[in-house]
């Protein structure tokens, strides 16, 4: 037992080495933020490398006991220490180096190879493992994933998306995973960090109903084998792990599989979203493990992913407004801004309004699931509004900037093509 705790100890020693040793992070000006992240994260000494099998399921209680334990209002909208902390150095992360890589990122409809290196120097994926393995989370923290996602995408919605594949795979299989999954693929992620994953559960069927799937698992001697196709798959080219929703039974069900050659690839670039590198997946009698167990909820899982797109609608419309408030105030017609006019100035407060309910509803979805009660209500609520007001945004930001809205020359364009996937895509993500 020592041996292994030793063994996990110099594990988080190496990481925290190598993140110091990083030229990038004086590079983006992080440091101060990342060495407070990984000390955070670090300093309970990594005890239980031992009890990695079902790492968060060993107590079933988990969220009720932190409910009991919450001090705060669940309408208590005060960031703690460590939350401000990780919204500095996402938006810092975005300004500085998403924003610049995302104009010729979507017009090359690539991921930028660079971005990989980002991660891992960033130590993404560990804010979301459990510290047991070497992470950072010392337990599920729904209101700061959203909240990375969020201030990820004010940088960029697509590139934010990418960076967000692995991250929110290994979320789903910490509140998912059986046993069984947990012990094979945590481990796998905690110590293999070129490790990438995505989600496959959209299809190509109009008026898509996540319900009612037409990619079917078969049950043949204890084993599970998929068959079906999947679009809009973020990174699958990428990707060495696929979470793949499928019917079982005549039940939604979910299933964790590998890259072997019954997956064949087709490209689908998109409206939007084309620096993910979408893609198709043919789904051939493919090998997969089932992710859950008698607690799995498909409900839950498919919220928890609407809120991470929801997150990054609300950060995009940000990046959005911004833009648009600079623009009016620095485009002048008839001898002065055009935000002097009521038109204009009414549109840029309609969308700080509809930012601003966007944002509650998805923080009171978010605090309601953090505390184990249900959300699914405010979870729903939360994406019909996003997917309303975020396109309606985008909208108004091509309609602000007028004829130049129309052209590649501003952002405004892409956010618009963007921000549509929040009403299109039914998870693929998870918080």
């Amino acid at each position: 037992m020592t041996n292994m705790v030793n063994k996990a100890q110099g594990f988080g020693l190496s990481l925290i080495t190598k993140m110091a040793s990083s030229d990038v992070l004086d590079q983006l000006k992080l440091r101060k933020f990342i060495e407070k992240s990984l000390y955070q994260g670090s300093k309970a000494g990594y005890k239980t490398l031992s009890k990695t099998q079902k790492a968060f399921k060993a107590n079933k209680d988990l969220h009720k006991q932190r409910l009991n334990n919450q001090e705060k209002s669940l309408f208590d909208l005060n960031y703690s220490e460590d939350q401000q902390m990780t919204i500095d150095t996402m938006s810092q992360f975005a300004g500085d180096v998403l924003y610049p890589l995302a104009a010729s990122a979507d017009q090359n409809e690539t991921f930028p190879t660079e971005l990989w290196q980002y991660i891992e120097e960033l130590g993404l994926n560990f804010y979301a493992l459990p510290e047991a393995l070497g992470g950072v989370a010392a337990e599920k923290n729904i209101l700061s994933n959203v909240l990375i996602a969020e201030h990820l995408a004010k940088g960029d919605f697509s590139l934010a998306a990418g960076m967000l594949s692995t991250f929110s795979v290994i979320n789903a299989v910490t509140q998912w995973g059986s046993e069984q999954v947990q012990a094979l693929y945590l481990n796998s992620f905690a110590q293999g960090s070129s490790i990438r994953a995505s989600f496959a559960i959209q299809e190509a069927t109009p008026a898509f109903n996540p319900y009612q799937l037409k990619t079917k698992a078969i049950s043949r001697a204890g084993q599970y084998f998929i068959q079906g196709e999947k679009t809009l798959v973020l990174l699958a080219e990428n990707a060495d792990i696929f979470l793949v929703s499928a019917e079982l039974n005549g039940q939604a069900e979910v299933f964790i599989l590998r890259r072997d050659e019954s997956i064949q690839f087709k490209k689908s670039p998109a409206m939007g979203l084309k620096a993910t590198e979408t893609a198709t997946l043919i789904f051939n009698q493919t090998l997969a493990l089932r992710l859950g167990d008698e607690d799995f909820n498909y409900t839950a899982f498919l919220d928890f992913g609407n809120l991470m797109w929801c997150a990054m609608a609300v950060g995009t419309c940000e990046a959005v407004k911004k833009y648009c408030i600079e623009y009016a105030n620095e485009r002048t017609a008839f001898g002065e801004p055009i935000s002097h006019r009521q038109s204009v100035a009414f549109m840029i407060a309609d969308m700080t309004i509809e930012i601003d309910a966007m944002r509650m509803l998805i923080l009171n979805a978010a605090s309601l699931a953090e505390s184990g009660q249900t959300f699914h209500r405010e979870a729903y609520l939360a994406r019909l509004l996003c997917a309303e007001k975020a396109m309606k945004i985008g909208t108004d930001g091509v309609q602000i900037l007028g004829g130049h809205g129309f052209t590649k020359e501003h952002p405004v364009e892409r956010w618009y093509r963007d921000l549509r996937a929040t009403a299109i895509v039914h998870s693929g993500l998870h918080a």
